[in-house]
């Protein structure tokens, strides 16, 4: 391989530079360029690199300013929106943990006294609308002292799994 410079190269360079290859050249410089080689290399690579870049700048990187915007907008909401929900979520799977519970503890203390549910709705009419109030006081049995700090306990851990969901976030 051969690493010789030419008098011209630079001359060359400079008229690649400045768009002026061949049109704005002399005929000297066309004529010096098709016989030397370093110099013809020189126009071959510098075009090649000249045309990928000039195709690659009429490509949009994505897309128009306004699309691109209102992906970006589109984005941050989306972000929002989760961030948002995210405690809302869990505090709504803590809710449904809790009534499961509940109702498996209610029909596990229904199975011990007894399943008398048939009974139960022959009693229910209009005008018994205040019997079903004394009816559930007479399923707890007079165990409101159980019931008030239940539902106080239960209040209490859904704020604090809430609390503790947001403060992650």
């Amino acid at each position: 391989m051969k690493l010789s410079s030419c008098s011209f190269e630079k001359e060359v360079a400079q008229a690649l530079k400045d768009g002026h290859w061949p049109q704005g050249c002399t005929p000297e410089l066309r004529n010096h360029v098709g016989a030397c080689t370093p110099c013809s290399d020189l126009v071959l690579v510098t075009q090649a690199f000249q045309r990928v870049r000039s195709e690659s700048s009429h490509e949009e990187p994505g897309g128009s300013p306004g699309l691109l915007w209102w992906r970006a907008q589109l984005r941050r909401r989306n972000a929002a929106t989760q961030q948002i929900s995210r405690p809302i979520t869990i505090a709504e799977i803590f809710a449904l943990i809790v009534t499961v519970v509940v109702a498996i503890g209610f029909i596990a203390w229904q199975y011990q006294h007894g399943l008398r549910w048939a009974s139960w709705w022959s009693e229910v009419t209009l005008s018994r609308g205040l019997h079903l109030v004394s009816m559930g006081s007479a399923v707890m049995n007079g165990n409101l002292s159980l019931l008030i700090p239940g539902v106080g306990m239960l209040a209490l851990i859904g704020g604090l799994v809430v609390y503790l969901v947001t403060e992650k976030s």
